[in-house]
C-alpha cells in the first residue's frame, strides 16, 4: 500500500510541476495542425476498443 501511495504522489507532484511547465515554454497550435491530431483519433478509439473487446472475450 505504501508503494502505491508514492507512486500517486509522485504522478501528483510531476503533474503540478510538468503542466506549468508546458502551458509556460509550449506553442500554440494552428488549426490545421490540430486538424491533422484530430483526424487519427476516431480510428484509434474504434482500433483500442476492438482490443479491450477481444482481451475481455479472451481472459
Amino acid at each position: 500500500m505504501n508503494v502505491l501511495i508514492g507512486i500517486i504522489g509522485i504522478v501528483f507532484a510531476s503533474l503540478f510541476i510538468l503542466v506549468p511547465i508546458l502551458e509556460k515554454y509550449g506553442t500554440e497550435k494552428t488549426p490545421e495542425e490540430l486538424h491533422k491530431i484530430t483526424r487519427f483519433m476516431t480510428p484509434l478509439m474504434v482500433i483500442m476498443l476492438i482490443v479491450m473487446a477481444l482481451r475481455f472475450m479472451l481472459s
